[in-house]
């Protein structure tokens, strides 16, 4: 099993970000805008959820891998530490998530 993780991939996305969009792949989606990189975001997740439901466990395991990078690269851009997602996170162990999602405010 491998020792890398999250916060691993995470600090490499920040990393990235400072670099020039002509070594990085990371920093290229950035310059596109929020709005850019939260469409591949959905299109990663799309290509996860199709995976999940018609390929091999491999496909799965390399489009979630796809998957949470494009996130982290979301979170970056918006400014969010994947620290604050993993508190909000924390915060809903305590009640069943019916009741967290019933708990929500409405828009």
């Amino acid at each position: 099993m491998s020792t890398f993780t999250l916060h691993d991939l995470a600090a490499r996305v920040h990393q990235r970000a400072g670099a020039s969009a002509e070594t990085s792949y990371t920093r290229k989606l950035l310059d596109k805008g929020v709005a850019q990189c939260a469409k591949k975001l959905g299109e990663e997740a799309i290509e996860t959820a199709l995976a999940a439901v018609g390929e091999d466990r491999d496909r799965v395991i390399a489009e979630a891998a796809d998957l949470l990078y494009h996130l982290l690269v979301v979170l970056e851009a918006r400014g969010v530490a994947l620290s604050e997602v993993e508190t909000a996170l924390a915060q809903r162990l305590g009640m069943s998530g019916l009741e967290e999602k019933a708990a929500r405010p409405r828009a």
